[in-house]
Order: C-alpha cells, then structure tokens, then sequence
C-alpha cells in the first residue's frame, strides 16, 4: 500500500529530484485544483509530488485515520511519484519562521524544478497563509550557513492553482487541457469520501457536479472539453510557439 510520508523533511532518504511539487494547506486542495493536470504530467513521464501541509481534521464527518486513508487512495490514483503530510496544526496555520524553514527543508530534500502553491486571494485564512509560506519558503530554500537539512536549492518558478473559496471570475495565466484525465480528477476526488459525498447534499448540483462544470468552462475557454487554469505573478519564457493552442 502507498504510503504518505510524515516523519519531517530531514527523513527523506536519498530521492530523485521531483519535476513538480503542488503544496496544498489540507488533502483534496490539489485534487481539487490541478489533479487533471497531475495526472496528465504523470502520464507524461514526469515526477510530480504532494505535499500536505495539514491533516485537514477536525471536518464534520472526518477523523485522522479516514483522512489518511483517503488520502492513501487519491494518491494510489493519481499514481503520484511522492506525497507527504508536514504536520502542521489544521485552522491554526501561521507564518512562522519554524513553518517556513518546515517547507523550505521539503523543498532542499525534494529538489523540485517548479513548486505550484494555491492562488492567492482567498477567503480561507489557511489557503492564504500557505501560499505565504511557499513563497517565502522558496527563499528561504537557497540559504547557505544554515541547519536545514539538505544543499541549498531554489525552485525555478512558483505557479499558483485555483481551489478558492471565493466566487471569483479568475483570469487564468494559462489553462491545461485535461479532457484525458478528467474522469482520473474526479476519482481521485471521490476517494475523499467523508468530504464530497457523506452528509452532502444529494440533489444536483453536487460538489463533483460543480467541480465538473468548471472543468467544462475552462476547457471551453480553450475550445477543449476539460481545462484546469493556472496562475503565475512572472512571466513565462517561451522557446518555441509549437504547443500553444
């Protein structure tokens, strides 16, 4: 069975460095946002983590060991070359200097070419405060003289993946067509059970129904059938005009 690393970033042993690595404030976030698109990446030969920065409990119908074995699941769905939970408190993330030298570590031990962190504006203070971590985090990361564990290492780029709890008309910076691992999305979205499906309403639209929907817009955005936005605060460098649609 697939396992959810949690023994701290200085555990890691010695791994290959990951292409992506999607940090989400609880489990279901990046299923949510870009499960397509992680599942499409993977498919493509790519090495692409998870990292969880909390349990995501206490929730209604939720408990520590559901929690993790839904997320056992998405993850044996996904197919993900790595996840893992850094243990920090659910409703109570701040940005601390101990946090961020937290994630900082992950990122010196993954080695991650490009990290994806959730977009910034949101009204739920833990999804606002991740992305603070993430990015400062990222800094932190290139730091020499320092006790962290792992070399000194700078991701790339920080991408930013839409799973918002406001009711915004984003404008992505680009859209990934998952019209192929669509179906693979929304099962990985359907293992987290105690979540989407027990104690929710059943009279459509559902919270999948919904999730399919947007699907469905922006990949209209993109004459496709499924698309997943993203955003970045940089620009992009092209070197060549050949996969843009």
């Amino acid at each position: 069975m697939t396992e959810i690393h949690t023994d701290g970033p200085e555990s890691i042993g010695d791994v290959q460095p990951l292409d992506f690595l999607v940090v989400a404030p609880h489990p279901d976030d990046a299923e949510i946002g870009m499960g397509g698109t992680i599942a499409k990446m993977i498919r493509q030969g790519m090495r692409v983590g998870i990292l969880d920065l909390t349990s995501g409990e206490p929730t209604p119908h939720g408990s520590e060991t559901i929690r993790r074995a839904e997320t056992i699941r998405a993850t044996e769905i996904l197919n993900l070359t790595w996840r893992g939970n850094a243990g920090l408190v659910n409703r109570e993330l701040q940005h601390t200097l101990e946090a961020r030298k937290r994630i900082a570590s992950y990122f010196r031990m993954l080695r991650p070419r490009w990290v994806f962190a959730p977009y910034f504006h949101d009204a739920h203070p833990d999804h606002v405060v991740a992305t603070e971590l993430i990015e400062a985090a990222r800094f932190w990361s290139k730091l020499s003289k320092t006790d962290m564990p792992g070399e000194r290492f700078h991701p790339e780029r920080t991408f930013y993946f839409f799973c918002i709890h406001l009711r915004l008309a984003v404008q992505p910076s680009w859209i990934v067509d998952i019209s192929e691992t669509m179906d693979q999305k929304l099962e990985s979205i359907r293992a987290y059970e105690s979540q989407f499906v027990v104690g929710r309403p059943t009279e459509p639209p559902t919270m999948l129904d919904r999730i399919e929907t947007d699907g469905a817009y922006f990949g209209n955005l993109i004459a496709r059938r499924y698309g997943e936005p993203f955003a970045t605060k940089e620009p992009l460098a092209l070197t060549s005009l050949r996969d843009v649609f």
